[in-house]
């Protein structure tokens, strides 16, 4: 949480990418890119669509070459298969 001009933020930084954040106010939430209002989802969208990350990188200055690759992690890493256990029996 930070303050900024005397507003309270609610943006929280990923645990593990340090380039995606989360706020309640932007985006609806979706994952962006450092509090930018650049969803994760819509790196992941340029890229499938056949962008080049230089052809990101020039249309959203903003934006630096590491952000792709945290987007691309943080992808990965949410998608990821999980195992979950069954609940056993109860035994009588």
């Amino acid at each position: 949480m930070g303050m900024s001009g005397g507003e309270m933020s609610m943006e929280i930084t990923h645990y593990k990418f340090d380039r995606i954040t989360l706020d309640p106010d932007k985006c609806f939430r979706k994952a962006c890119i450092r509090g930018l209002r650049i969803p994760v989802a819509s790196i992941l969208s340029y890229l499938s669509s056949g962008m080049t990350i230089e052809q990101i990188l020039k249309g959203w200055t903003q934006l630096e070459r590491e952000d792709i690759y945290q987007a691309l992690g943080y992808a990965a890493l949410e998608t990821e298969e999980r195992i979950i256990p069954a609940a056993k029996e109860a035994t009588k």
